[in-house]
């Protein structure tokens, strides 16, 4: 289920987005929350754990799967758990038509579809964070809307967790780039394979030129990398 948190965005349409596997499509989960979207269910039992009201749950199911893209900006994220949200599907495409000048292509969004599910991480992040990942995600450009969503977990628990729906969305082909920082992330933390097999078979723009922040991602693994060593 999906509630669209306070912001001072419009929600439009997403405009005849096609999708990775199944077919095309919520508000009022009807949760108790604590704080709107920083933080969920004081009281615990959440089956993964609570966060304190300085934290929150964040669902990423784009390039913020690799651990080396959220850290970037955003370095208090810490694992939490693999989920899956359900009825709903993963989407690419830009907002408004206007391809995402940091990837070269257009970026991830989701969008309901009964019967589908999304695969994605959940981070544990510091409040003081959340600044850095709305203008990540250009939430005051209104190219992105806070949303909140409720994946199930084991035993019956139910974690609730920010994340982000791509607003006036129209269809279209991430970057190779794109591409890899989301397999790579989905390899990373260990999403279904067949999930990973459906990722892998994304069309891409054949975009071949420089990409800024790929480059310091992939700095950033040499560097985790070399210091592992």
């Amino acid at each position: 289920m999906l509630t669209v948190l306070h912001s001072s965005v419009p929600s439009s349409g997403v405009a005849a987005p096609t999708a990775l596997g199944g077919s095309d499509g919520a508000e009022d989960s009807g949760m108790e929350t604590l704080r709107s979207y920083v933080c969920t269910r004081s009281g615990g039992g959440l089956g993964v754990g609570t966060c304190a009201e300085d934290s929150f749950l964040y669902f990423a199911y784009g390039s913020n799967l690799l651990r080396e893209r959220i850290l970037l900006k955003n370095p208090s994220a810490t694992f939490c758990a693999v989920a899956n949200l359900q009825d709903f599907k993963l989407v690419f495409g830009n907002h408004q038509g206007k391809p995402s000048s940091y990837w070269h292509g257009s970026t991830a969004t989701i969008v309901q579809s009964p019967g589908d599910e999304v695969w994605g991480v959940v981070w544990k992040m510091n409040t003081s964070d959340l600044n850095s990942l709305d203008k990540q995600e250009g939430v005051e450009d209104g190219i992105y809307i806070p949303i909140e969503v409720n994946l199930p977990m084991q035993e019956g628990k139910v974690l609730t967790c920010r994340s982000y729906q791509m607003n006036d969305c129209v269809y279209d082909l991430p970057s190779p780039q794109y591409k890899k920082v989301i397999c790579m992330g989905a390899k990373q933390n260990g999403l279904p394979t067949a999930y990973q097999k459906k990722l892998e078979a994304i069309e891409t723009n054949n975009y071949i030129g420089p990409v800024s922040v790929f480059e310091e991602i992939e700095a950033a693994i040499k560097e985790r990398e070399t210091t592992t060593q």
